[in-house]
């Protein structure tokens, strides 16, 4: 048989041959030869037929003219071509072969390029016929018994021509096969191959014919790769031979036809609509799906919502709950309508639950209704589930009054119950009751409590709450309450409002506009302070929480809370008194008294040094250092940051009986007080620690200082010459007289009007000009004259540097 884009010619074993149409009906019959036809070849134009036959003639005939050009042969021809153009009357040609092997011609230049010999000489050639095909104009398709070939026709280089053909034939793929080869043809770059099988049979264990294949491979250089396989049910299969069996195919369609002695079977190659039904077939939805979206602009049978809700319901058969919801949101999508069936599917089979997660909640949006079924369904079994539904979805998805109260009910059931609460407060916020919300949010001492003050600017219903708020956590309640002083509502606000301020602001300014906006200030200043009175009378039975109050708004302004600064030394004494004594440092309103009191009261030696030391008492603090502390280091640090002679010599003599005192004294204080005066006081025969490094120290920080004075004086000295040659540079450079200067004493141009009268000008270092005669007499013996200007202000005087005359 031959495949034409019109029509399909099939010869028959009784010598005749029929056109068909694409369905397969009989359109036109011809008797052409009393024995089997072994090959029909059409021209381009499926208007002539060529017909080779086992008797040796070769017929070519017009299918709607009378002409016609026969050939006989004196052995049977296997293999007939009619040129593609034999319509045209100059290319009436055609080409014939036998069984021995292939030939390649070079129609062109009328010469052949090759011969392909035959792999298996063994198989015979009228069973085991050659099969033949071209990929394109320049690659030939071989298959003969088991072997495949594929041959590339190539240009010979010019060099390399002398007396062979312009063209060679390269094999660039070759390998065999486990079956026989009865066709093969193209397919992009795989191949398809129809296949002659034999196999054992499993009851007689004899060599028998197996249905034929149709197997799609994937050249490689010497293998192929099988893609794909389907055997062919066709009848007498078992008593057809490999000769029995032909494969022709339509380029444009990508049509393949199979011809048995009694079939023709048709085969088409795949689409994605095919691959799709065999991967539902196989229930592998997800694949299907996927494959369906990649080809949502080719296929024609399915569409990706179908495959997507076959998927979701093949989901829930299996029991996958949660993953059916998952995929609702990419199946559904938009769709409110699916959205809501599916909702209802689920609760039908008690799966509420598992599509929760995966409702949309904005854009699209479903009923109310959807949502509150789906809320109640958790508040009946699953608080905590419920509580996260609440907490994610957006307070409008729902009717909040039946929902809030729906939980009020099961709190009439266990009023303790900690998530309910937690959720109701939620539900509260959402529907803008805050002071419920607070109100839980205390109980329940949770930590969205300042958060929820913050946002929704709830500080007016805090002010009897504060005590609460500092004991869940009084850091966070400090900062709340100094961070926003202004907004805590007590009784004074009602009296001051912003709008006189503010239109007071905006008129014209007056005295008595001032008045008031001062007055209005006054006010504000007053209002804060009263906040802090407040809020410390609010704690003044919790001293510890007033401690942290206090400590962290001295932190933020030290004089904000400075009628409070004695009370806050025995707080600090009691509960914090790491900060006591950075306290009384940076305090400028803390009675040292009442300070130094309680720090002796309770032995609190470093504070009470710092207190007599900043009370004038440097002495007796120095004193409890030596006593108390036995720290020489501190003492003299302390005799340091004092400066004062009659300290030190008090160190010296509390320390001169004590060798330990000694040795610090002498590693320290050779840069304050010379150490001849603790040398000489120190008894003979005392042994004193470390006594000769001590000595070395004192001699290296004496050497130090020779150095250091030496190089302060040279630096000094080459800074002063350095300035001198610059200040000399400076002098000596000219200065520019013109008719625009004026003489400092008469105030008359500089210079004369008239050029050719004679002059006389001093010009001083700082500028200033003066005539000569206008210069007052200078008392001193000196030649060198000074600026009287410049003198009189005490800036240094100008000596002169030029004196002009003509």
């Amino acid at each position: 048989m031959t495949v034409h884009e019109k029509f399909l010619a099939l010869g028959t074993h009784y010598g005749k041959v029929y056109l068909l149409d694409v369905q397969g009906n009989i359109t036109q019959k011809f008797d052409v030869s009393p024995v089997k036809i072994n090959q029909i070849s059409l021209d381009e134009s499926g208007e002539h037929m060529g017909v080779c036959s086992e008797d040796g003639k070769v017929q070519v005939f017009g299918l709607y003219s009378a002409e016609e050009f026969h050939e006989t042969f004196d052995c049977p021809i296997k293999i007939v071509a009619v040129h593609p153009h034999f319509v045209r009357s100059h290319f009436k040609q055609f080409v014939t072969g036998g069984k021995k092997g292939v030939k390649i011609l070079d129609m062109i230049s009328k010469q052949r390029i090759t011969n392909v010999p035959r792999d298996d000489i063994s198989l015979r050639p009228d069973m085991y016929p050659c099969s033949l095909c071209w990929k394109d104009n320049l690659t030939l398709i071989i298959g003969w018994g088991n072997s495949v070939k594929i041959c590339s026709v190539k240009e010979r280089h010019a060099s390399e021509m002398r007396d062979l053909p312009n063209r060679y034939v390269e094999i660039v793929f070759q390998f065999d096969t486990e079956f026989y080869i009865s066709g093969l043809a193209p397919l992009c770059d795989q191949l398809v191959i129809l296949s002659y099988v034999k196999e054992i049979s499993e009851k007689t264990e004899v060599e028998c014919c197996a249905r034929p294949r149709l197997d799609i491979v994937q050249p490689l250089p010497e293998s192929c790769e099988e893609i794909s396989s389907d055997a062919l049910t066709v009848r007498g299969f078992q008593e057809n031979e490999c000769r029995d069996y032909h494969l022709e195919y339509s380029e444009g369609e990508s049509l393949f036809y199979i011809i048995s002695p009694r079939d023709v079977v048709v085969a088409k190659e795949r689409d994605q609509d095919d691959h799709i039904d065999w991967l539902l077939e196989k229930k592998k939805y997800e694949e299907a799906l996927m494959a369906a979206e990649i080809s949502q602009k080719t296929i024609k049978k399915h569409k990706i919502l179908d495959i997507g809700l076959a998927y979701i319901n093949h989901l829930v058969e299996k029991g996958e709950y949660d993953m059916a919801a998952r995929k609702c949101q990419k199946i559904l999508g938009r769709n409110t309508e699916l959205w809501e069936f599916e909702v209802y599917k689920f609760k039908e089979i008690g799966q509420l639950k598992a599509i929760s997660r995966y409702l949309p909640r904005r854009d699209p949006v479903l009923k109310p209704l959807i949502y509150e079924m789906v809320l109640h369904e958790f508040l009946e079994s699953d608080y905590e589930g419920f509580a996260t539904l609440i907490k994610e979805w957006p307070g409008d998805l729902y009717n909040n009054t039946i929902i809030v109260q729906a939980v009020v009910d099961h709190l009439k059931k266990d009023p303790q119950n900690r998530t309910l609460l937690r959720t109701l407060a939620e539900l509260y916020t959402y529907d803008q009751r805050y002071g419920r919300a607070l109100e839980i949010y205390l109980t329940l001492r949770h930590k969205d409590v300042f958060q929820l003050i913050h946002k929704h600017n709830l500080f007016s219903s805090i002010r009897d709450k504060i005590v609460l708020l500092m004991d869940f956590d009084s850091e966070k309640a400090v900062d709340m309450l100094l961070d926003n002083e202004d907004k805590i509502s007590v009784s004074i606000t009602s009296s001051w409002h912003a709008s006189p301020m503010l239109a007071c602001i905006t008129r014209p300014f007056s005295p008595v506009n001032v008045m008031f906006i001062t007055c209005l200030l006054i006010s504000w200043v007053l209002f804060v302070f009263f906040q802090i009175d407040r809020v410390v009378e609010e704690l003044e039975n919790r001293p510890e929480l007033q401690h942290v109050y206090l400590h962290k708004l001295f932190k933020r302004d030290h004089h904000k809370g400075q009628r409070y600064h004695e009370k806050q030394i025995s707080l600090y004494a009691e509960y914090d008194r790491p900060n006591l004594l950075p306290f009384l440092r940076d305090s400028t309103h803390c009675p040292l008294e009442k300070a130094l009191e309680i720090c002796q009261q309770r032995n609190f030696v470093e504070e009470t040094v710092y207190l007599l030391s900043r009370m004038g008492n440097s002495r007796s603090a120095l004193k409890m250092i030596m006593e108390e502390l036995q720290d020489v280091d501190k003492a003299i640090e302390f005799a340091k940051e004092q400066d004062d002679g009659e300290l030190w010599e008090d160190l010296i003599l509390y320390s001169i009986d004590k060798p330990p005192f000694i040795t610090g004294l002498l590693n320290n204080i050779g840069t304050h007080v010379d150490p001849i005066l603790l040398i000489h006081r120190i008894k003979e025969g005392m042994e004193i620690p470390n006594l000769r490094d001590s000595l070395v120290k004192i001699l290296q920080d004496y050497n130090l200082q020779i150095l250091l004075r030496e190089g302060c004086k040279k630096i000094l000295v080459a800074d002063s010459l350095s300035l001198l040659k610059k200040m000399h540079r400076t002098q000596m450079k000219g200065v520019l007289v013109d008719e625009e200067n004026i003489c400092e004493s008469c105030l008359s141009p500089i210079l004369p009007s008239d050029a050719s009268k004679s002059f006389n000008v001093v010009v001083f270092h700082c500028r200033h000009m003066f005539h000569k005669e206008c210069l007052p007499v200078s008392n001193t013996v000196s030649p060198v004259q000074f600026c009287n200007i410049c003198s009189a202000k005490h800036r240094g005087p100008g000596s002169t540097i030029l004196e002009m005359k003509k």
